[in-house]
Parts: C-alpha cells; structure tokens; sequence
C-alpha cells in the first residue's frame, strides 16, 4: 500500500492468532488417543476370535465346583470317593450273606461221617444246610484235592466264593446246565478239616467289604 498507510520496515503484523497452534496441538492429541483405543480394541477382536482367552476360562471351568448338590464334584473329574465307596457297596451288596447259601455237602472219600460233620461245621458258621450224604458217581472217590465246589452259572461270583472262605483250598467250578441257586461242596481225599474259623471270617469280612476305589487327585 501506499500514500498514508505505506508500511516500512522488514516485520510486518501477524495475521493469524497464536491461540491456533494451541489448537492444532489438541487436534493431533485427540487424534492419537482414538487411534489408541481403537487399536486396543481392533487387539482384544483378534484375541477372542484366534482363542486367546480359552485357556483360562476352561482352567477356570475345570477348577469350578458345582455346589448344587450334596455329592458334586469337579468338572471334568472322575468319581469322588464318597461315589467310588457307594459303587463298591453296592457292588458289596451282590454277595450273599452265608445265611442266604444252601450248601449240600457231599462225601467223595472212603473215610465215612465226613459229610455230616462238615454240614453240621458250616451250620454253625451260619449256612443253610441241604442235602447231605455220599457224592454223586461221577464225583465219588474222584476228587483229590481237598474238595470241589460245584454251583450253577450265576453262583460263580456270588456263592461260590463265599463258600469258598471257608474251605479256601477247595477248587471251584460251575454247570450251565445247572437249576436252582444251591450250591455243592463235595468233600475228597486231601480234606483235613474246613478251614479255622477266624480265618474264614477275616476272609468273608475282605470278601462282603466295601474297597473305595483308589484315585488320583489333580491339581488346578
């Protein structure tokens, strides 16, 4: 310009306020910290799509106990021991009582007065005695052990091994064609005597007892 408002000098007037740098400032930090967030957020998508986190929740699943219930346990593990020792009663509870066996005692031997003395024995000892006398031809004089325990199918793992206690030296077999639930020891040469008492009944306890299944407790 000229005439009366010529300017003169090399420094001229500013034309734009300070204050607008102030502002850009906060423009680019605004700017920054959305970019930051969204960058968190874009991280935490991918973590949860490509399973990041399904370690420790399933950790968390697996430590979590579910308190509805009396007997609960752990999820994802086995049975407890208070369920272990019930399976092994009621397994337990499957082995007759000597009181619900009807044992027919039999003489396979030439020494005479056996059979009634081993029934009157095993009656004492709180089984059902039935028939009583001179072992079948098929089995007389045949028998060399101590005796032979015969039932039919069903008594393998019920009867016949309750009996067995009280003659553990007798061998056991079964017949399929076998009826009733009766089973019969028939007594052979190497018999001496039932065996003792107190052992029978160690052994009867070990058999009718219930075993808590052994298990192996994992830490979180």
């Amino acid at each position: 310009m000229g005439g009366k408002y010529r300017i003169t000098g090399d420094k001229y007037p500013r034309m734009r306020p300070h204050r607008r740098r102030g502002r850009l400032a906060v423009v680019v930090v605004g700017c920054g910290a959305v970019l930051g967030v969204a960058g968190w957020g874009t991280l935490q998508l991918i973590d949860v799509f490509t399973g990041g986190g399904g370690a420790a929740t399933a950790a968390g699943a697996s430590c979590s106990r579910d308190t509805t219930g009396p007997n609960r346990t752990k999820a994802g593990a086995g049975p407890s021991a208070s369920a272990a020792v019930s399976l092994s009663a009621s397994a337990a509870g499957a082995v007759p009582r000597p009181a619900q066996i009807t044992v027919n005692v039999f003489n396979a031997t030439t020494r005479s007065g056996l059979a009634k003395t081993t029934a009157d024995e095993l009656k004492k000892r709180g089984f059902r005695i039935g028939e009583v006398g001179n072992a079948p031809k098929q089995y007389d004089k045949k028998v060399t052990g101590a005796g032979l325990l015969l039932g039919p199918a069903s008594s393998l793992n019920t009867s016949l091994p309750v009996l067995a206690t009280q003659l553990t030296a007798a061998e056991r077999r079964t017949d399929a064609a076998r009826a009733g639930t009766a089973v019969d020891l028939i007594i052979g040469n190497g018999f001496k005597a039932l065996t003792g008492q107190a052992d029978a009944a160690k052994a009867l306890t070990a058999l009718t007892a219930p075993h808590p299944a052994a298990t192996t407790k994992k830490g979180c």
